[in-house]
């Protein structure tokens, strides 16, 4: 069986609190928060936000050309090769970015096959990372490298980069996956209350609907929104424990822990008036524009909330709506015992090694690097170094908190550790399966034997 990156085992009663009080902790200080900057706080042109001065020691690299893979688009894109710009001024090297396609592993394949991997790729599954590494095509980080990552990151980070108990990733861009985001304007009409439980998110959602707004934009056409859901649910009601079993295939997707989570969602999914353009609707409906049409159409959006991680702030700032007055978040609710903290993220992986690669490794390890990036909005840092004044308004900087809080005890999404077979190919497995039970949300078994049988082949198991 294919085994995860993630190579410590957490406490389950520490996961428990320490989920408590990171989601407790974003409850709180999300209530009331304001905007602040250009919008959200999200920049995609103009100058670069200045680094931070850590005292970071990079080599002269003039006449050296690095290349960076990442699916990267839009403003997250345009806001990282500032980041890389600030690289090149430091070390007098060329960095040109590679805009890859998903899934990232397929294409790094064909440009290893060809004779021209890049330098550097920007992996956004731990599954992957094992992947690379397994292929042969990864190279671990050098002591200078891993000597910056470890003053900056907590271990649990460190681990998920580590394959066979080697650093091979270096987790630059994190994401707090359990938010939702509603349109201010639709809440306040309809008298509606941001909810801490699952049974309030019901109750709110009704609430929504006999406003005449319909409660919720799902961007189903990319299947990883779904897992999202699917994963915040799971760990909320089954647990931690569960959850890390769960996500190495040590329980079956028959179990009856996932029939429960399925079932839950179906008490969203299942009502087609309910969903912007019902689930024929949102399977045509991408990720961005789940966010966008929430925040435009004035007093009658096409729904009222979405779900995803912070990074949905990118895409709230191409409406006019402003983070923290017209667009609000309250955290995912508790369906169990407590609210979920599930994070994803994104690493940098060496696939040439030399000595420029490691020390573009090492500044994306550094908080000169992420302060750029966090100054422009959109983004969230692992790395514990980055000042929390950085970030350019009180809905980001409480949110990065709540992650940093969080230390070693939080839960990386489940279909990421996954075989990307399973868990991160558009069509298959996962994906695939939780779009046909959006479609179909009546079909808990099927759909449970279906994931099974998927997981079973990802996984050799």
């Amino acid at each position: 069986m294919r085994t995860t990156s993630r190579s410590t085992t957490r406490n389950t009663r520490g996961a428990r609190a320490a989920a408590a009080v990171a989601a407790g902790a974003l409850a709180f200080s999300l209530a009331a928060c304001g905007g602040g900057g250009d919008k959200d706080g999200t920049k995609a042109a103009g100058s670069t936000p200045s680094a931070g001065d850590s005292g970071l020691n990079l080599p002269k690299l003039n006449g050296t050309h690095l290349e960076v893979a990442a699916v990267w688009t839009g403003a997250e894109q345009a806001n990282f090769k500032k980041v890389l710009a600030e690289f090149e001024k430091r070390t007098g090297a060329s960095v040109t970015f590679v805009p890859a396609q998903d899934p990232i592993i397929n294409f790094l394949g064909s440009k290893i096959a060809g004779g021209q991997p890049p330098d550097v790729a920007m992996l956004p599954q731990p599954g992957a990372i094992k992947q690379a590494v397994d292929k042969g095509w990864a190279k671990p980080v050098n002591a200078d490298a891993l000597s910056e990552l470890s003053k900056n990151y907590s271990q649990g980070w460190q681990n998920i980069g580590k394959v066979n108990g080697k650093q091979y990733g270096v987790y630059y861009k994190a994401a707090n996956k359990s938010l939702i985001w509603y349109n201010a304007k639709v809440f306040e009409n309809a008298g509606a209350k941001e909810p801490k439980t699952w049974k309030d998110l019901l109750n709110t959602a009704q609430t929504v609907s006999d406003s005449g707004v319909t409660p919720f934009s799902i961007g189903g056409a990319d299947g990883w929104t779904l897992t999202d859901w699917f994963e915040n649910v799971y760990l909320s009601q089954a647990g931690p424990q569960k959850y890390d079993q769960l996500a190495q295939h040590k329980i079956k997707w028959t179990d009856p822990s996932v029939k429960d989570a399925l079932t839950t969602l179906a008490q969203i999914w299942g009502k087609q008036d309910w969903i912007a353009g019902g689930p024929n609707g949102a399977l045509q409906t991408e990720f961005p524009a789940s966010v966008t049409q929430t925040f435009t159409g004035g007093d009658q959006p096409k729904a009222a909330m979405v779900y995803e991680g912070d990074f949905a702030q990118v895409n709230i700032t191409e409406t006019k709506a402003k983070v923290g007055t017209d667009a609000k978040v309250f955290p995912f609710p508790t369906v169990g015992g407590t609210a979920p903290v599930v994070s994803g993220g994104d690493a940098a992986v060496i696939l040439k090694d030399s000595k420029g690669a490691q020390a573009l490794a090492k500044w994306l390890a550094s908080p000169d690097a992420a302060t750029i990036q966090a100054k422009l909005g959109g983004y969230l840092s692992p790395n514990k170094s980055v000042p929390n004044s950085a970030y350019p308004n009180e809905v980001q900087r409480k949110i990065a908190k709540a992650l940093i809080d969080s230390g070693d005890v939080f839960r990386f999404d489940m279909s990421d550790q996954a075989p990307q077979s399973f868990g991160g190919t558009p069509g298959k497995g996962e994906w695939k399966e939780l779009q046909d039970f959006l479609k179909n949300p009546t079909d808990v078994a099927g759909t449970q034997r279906k994931l099974e049988a998927d997981a079973a082949a990802a996984y050799g198991s």
